[in-house]
């Protein structure tokens, strides 16, 4: 299997690394070799000459890539044209000042927005419109280069599956049909950031192992995705299945209708519902959906709805605006809501910077605050008290 390399040489591949011994997570560098650079998260400190870095970097890359190719046993890259191996990465850091009641609290996230990762995904072409597919995903700290998960190399995915006219299947472990990319369409923030009073307020269960996904092709604007995921061999709960999620949803030029649900089984079972619609007119996209869940460990049963709308004001900058409210169905009156706002500008085709507040208010003795897609929030200074914050952050693709 040819093994592509898609590299882009005038860019790091990485955030924060200068070049002599010793480190510091978290940090904050100014570059004096090459003026006006500015670094964010894990970097080698001390001083020299940097000239040398790009090439040093593809070459790293041509390595790794070829060791990956060598343990699939890929041939030479003079074999197939109609196969390939893609290495591809999302770098998320952000400084977040966030106060969760006693005070204001500054940090650095990683994957506030998008989850900081790298992966190897692959394609070969077997004929009759159909292809053989598969993704391993690794999550990783930018801040600190640790893995997301201990002890897991691919905890975010890692899937072999068909491609074909009639759908895609997929097997092992995957992204939630429910989590990427159905919650991010139903929210002007993508269900990401402290902003994202959506992801802030539900509940879901964003990854399974051991699951079979159907993704049907779109037919007059419809398309679902289910999936069953095998249960584990440690649980007795469940028959035979440790979940099921199914999406539906329909668009045409403007609308976007859509629903889905889930069903996990064993300790922390969660049943959970999510749906809603979005209308583009023009420059602007409004959202408006629903969610409830019970279950999950601590207990999550509640309810509520979010609004939001988000401007274009160019084809660059974009400025989003949103309310959501959660209620608290287990009697004890642990309501929220949140106020959110947010502001995200293309730097170029593969950088994104975004700005994004949030003003969240719990009632009662709720705990609830402001995260992220892979970031653990700040919890309340004591029950019922407000959390505040402010984020400003970039993503950068390759």
């Amino acid at each position: 299997m040819p093994i592509e390399l898609k590299s882009f040489p005038s860019r790091p591949a990485r955030l924060g690394l200068a070049r002599l011994g010793g480190t510091r997570p978290n940090g904050i560098q100014l570059d004096g070799a090459q003026p006006g650079r500015v670094r964010f998260g894990r970097f080698r400190v001390g001083w020299g000459p940097t000239a040398s870095r790009p090439r040093r970097r593809n070459a790293l890359c041509m390595l790794a890539m070829a060791s990956i190719g060598a343990a699939l046993g890929a041939p030479s890259p003079s074999a197939r044209a109609d196969s390939a191996v893609t290495l591809y990465g999302t770098f998320d850091t952000s400084i977040e000042v966030t106060n969760p009641g006693a005070g204001w609290v500054a940090r650095m996230d990683s994957g506030a927005y998008r989850g900081s990762r790298f992966g190897v995904r692959g394609e070969e072409d077997i004929g009759d419109g159909m292809a053989i597919i598969f993704d391993l995903e690794n999550g990783f700290g930018s801040n600190d280069g640790s893995f997301a998960v201990d002890g897991s190399l691919f905890n975010r995915q890692a899937w072999v599956g068909l491609d074909a006219p009639w759908g895609t299947l997929r097997f092992g472990r995957q992204y939630s049909p429910i989590y990427i990319p159905f919650k991010g369409q139903l929210d002007a923030f993508g269900a990401g950031t402290i902003a994202s009073g959506l992801d802030n307020l539900s509940k879901i269960t964003p990854y399974e192992s051991n699951a079979l996904t159907w993704i049907s092709p779109e037919f007059y604007g419809f398309s679902t995705t289910l999936m069953a995921a095998l249960r584990d061999p440690s649980d007795a709960d469940g028959n035979g299945l440790g979940a099921q999620i199914e999406t539906f949803a329909w668009r045409n030029e403007s609308l976007r209708l859509s629903f889905a649900h889930q069903q996990t089984h064993g300790d922390g079972a969660l049943r959970a519902n999510l749906g809603g619609l979005s209308y583009a007119l023009g420059a602007v996209t409004s959202y408006l959906s629903f969610f409830n869940g019970d279950g999950g460990t601590p207990r999550y049963h509640d309810d509520g709805a979010s609004v939001s709308t988000q401007y274009a004001w160019s084809a660059r900058v974009r400025a989003s605006l949103g309310y959501t409210f959660v209620r608290d169905r287990s009697g004890g009156d642990n309501d929220a809501d949140q106020f959110s706002a947010a502001c995200e500008y293309d730097l170029s085709k593969h950088v994104m910077l975004y700005a994004s507040a949030g003003w969240l208010s719990n009632r009662a003795n709720a705990t609830f605050t402001l995260r992220g897609v892979n970031v653990t929030g700040l919890p309340p200074s004591w029950p019922g008290a407000p959390v505040r914050g402010v984020q400003l952050g970039m993503i950068d693709r390759f």
